[in-house]
């Protein structure tokens, strides 16, 4: 009888220490094996996520008026929000993504392997390419286009430089980093 009383004691304390997972308008999230979603994580409406991807501490991701689709081993690091538009769309976000702390992503088109700085601003209809880096506290406006293995920063953003090899080969470490985290539980 103990063990069970401390068994449901774990499983309530399990259930809060959850993200917050909510459907609306009949959509619900979707993600594929080995995800680790922070436990005041916030993943509402039409999402869909590939395999080993991580939403970290108070990150949101917000499908409410249009979806938002996010790739294998992307991660959105803490305080930063993924929304979308009814007016412009979707918001897509491709393979081995690191969206750095406290970004706004808000309708639009992220490449594989692309790393978006801190604090960063990506508006509706931008679309930052494949191994592109937008610098932190950066300000792409809208219908923006980042071109790949570009280096873009300031505000608004403007061009810098190139990308130098592996420059953008951070989301990996994020998959190792969830991969803690899921063992703790």
């Amino acid at each position: 009888m103990q063990k069970q009383i401390i068994n449901y004691q774990l499983s309530i304390v399990n259930f809060y220490l959850m993200a917050l997972i909510k459907s609306y308008k009949g959509m619900s999230p979707k993600w594929g094996r080995e995800c680790y979603f922070s436990e005041n994580a916030t993943i509402v409406g039409d999402v869909t996520m590939g395999d080993e991807c991580s939403i970290w501490f108070n990150a949101v991701v917000r499908g409410d008026v249009a979806p938002i689709t996010i790739g294998n081993c992307t991660n959105v690091q803490d305080g930063s929000c993924v929304h979308v538009t009814h007016e412009t769309g979707p918001t897509h976000i491709g393979n081995y993504v690191t969206i750095g702390h406290n970004v706004t992503v808000h309708a639009c088109t992220i490449h594989d392997h692309a790393l978006i700085g801190m604090g960063a601003t990506l508006l509706d209809g931008c679309e930052i390419g494949e191994g592109a880096i937008v610098a932190a506290g950066a300000l792409v406006l809208q219908n923006t286009k980042v071109g790949p293995h570009e280096i873009w920063g300031g505000v608004p953003a403007k061009y810098i430089k190139p990308t130098r090899p592996g420059q953008t080969d951070n989301a990996e470490h994020y998959v190792a980093y969830s991969k803690h985290y899921l063992n703790e539980e």
